[in-house]
């Protein structure tokens, strides 16, 4: 597995480098909601809970004692970076989260970056994490990692996660350039696979692309730490890790607005009313369902979010020979699920432009760009995989074939 951020480092007044929060309309989001109740587990290279923005943020006494080591020694500022961009109050002129009243949980696993045979030893697998989160009261799973390979432990880890009502999201992979497919977790069933846009609305070229995309948000201009002494941030980092980052950030901003939804109806809400120039049954390779608008669900206090058992992706996300709608018993009842209000954020102020464009729509990726940009992080799109929270069923969610 691998992590990593274009290294443009550069000291600046981080808020004016968030160029998506206008745009989303943040300020008004946030008069509805601002994920406050709902905890995030960010599993990652650790996070620094002692930077200006995450001061009062992060839930360390949370953390499963058996995946604790390390959690809060972030070894590349990657994990750190991405909790700022959930829930980051922006302090000092810090990062401003986009769920700056949602709490974040620190998981910290193998990824590149990480030095010292004991470091290694000690530090947990990626399904070890994933397992141990699902079992806290932890809502949502952001995952800003990935790997070319099946692992069947960490797909179990996945399935496990996903029964226990967890929203599950990932970023889809910065392998666009190579040979464009999308890395795992992404890839697994259950999860929301995550690409990016930049400010002109447009996806990438470093972005992958295939049948697990879901939704877009903002990956690219991102300021973020890429280095561990959080001495200043870098400028314009850039990949699907951010994005998957801001895609849990509004899906903890629309569940916070609505504690008692499953995670099958924040899904919906954040597929039905994503920006996009095709039809909602009709996902693309490159733009899924297209660019997540939370804020079209947080302006609406009447939306309806549909059935709460019912995945909103199996009609087109099945595997084949399973049923369009999966249901698990009342004895698998969910984890307890979030809290109250939540505010949504929107990826354009004009239906995200081009709706984080379409295939025809992709451009190149800037140059400043490095081939150690892997971490799959990028700055934007809100996922949703679908998971119930809040003493419901969970509702497991298929994917297109592979």
């Amino acid at each position: 597995m691998s992590v990593g951020f274009a290294p443009n480092a550069a000291a600046v007044d981080a808020q004016s480098e968030q160029w998506y929060l206008k745009p989303m309309q943040a300020e008004q989001m946030w008069k509805v909601s601002t994920g406050e109740g709902i905890k995030v587990a960010v599993i990652d290279t650790g996070v620094n809970p002692n930077t200006d923005s995450l001061k009062g943020q992060v839930l360390v006494d949370e953390v499963p004692k058996e995946v604790a080591y390390g959690a809060t020694d972030d070894y590349t500022g990657h994990g750190t970076s991405m909790a700022e961009l959930i829930a980051g109050t922006g302090a000092n002129g810090g990062v401003q989260g986009l769920a700056p009243g949602a709490k974040i949980v620190p998981y910290r696993i193998h990824l590149n970056g990480l030095t010292g045979a004991e470091d290694k030893r000690k530090t947990a697998q990626a399904w070890d994490a994933i397992k141990a989160a699902a079992d806290t009261d932890a809502q949502i799973i952001s995952m800003s990692f990935g790997s070319e390979f099946v692992d069947p432990d960490e797909e179990e880890a996945i399935k496990y996660a996903a029964s226990k009502g967890k929203l599950l999201v990932a970023a889809v992979g910065n392998d666009g350039q190579k040979t464009g497919k999308i890395g795992y977790p992404a890839a697994y069933s259950y999860v929301l696979g995550v690409s990016a846009m930049n400010e002109d609305s447009r996806i990438p070229d470093f972005a992958s692309y295939g049948n697990y995309v879901d939704l877009v948000a903002p990956g690219e201009d991102i300021p973020g730490y890429c280095q561990a002494s959080f001495q200043s941030y870098c400028h314009d980092l850039e990949g699907t890790s951010a994005s998957a980052a801001i895609v849990s950030a509004s899906a903890a901003l629309i569940w916070s607005a609505h504690p008692d939804w499953t995670a099958n109806q924040v899904t919906r809400a954040l597929i039905d009313t994503a920006s996009r120039k095709w039809p909602k049954d009709e996902p693309t390779q490159h733009a899924g369902y297209g660019t997540v608008r939370p804020r079209k669900v947080l302006e609406n206090a009447n939306y309806d979010a549909g059935p709460a058992y019912k995945d909103p992706l199996a009609k087109w996300n099945r595997d084949e020979g399973e049923p369009l709608v999966t249901e698990i018993p009342p004895s698998t009842a969910a984890s307890p699920s979030a809290t109250p209000s939540s505010q949504g954020a929107e990826a354009s102020s004009e239906g995200a432009k081009a709706a984080a464009g379409s295939e025809s729509e992709t451009v190149a990726a800037d140059a400043s760009r490095d081939d150690n940009s892997t971490l799959w992080i990028v700055l934007g799109a809100a996922a949703a995989v679908i998971v119930i929270g809040g003493g419901a069923l969970a509702v497991l969610r298929t994917r297109r074939a592979r």
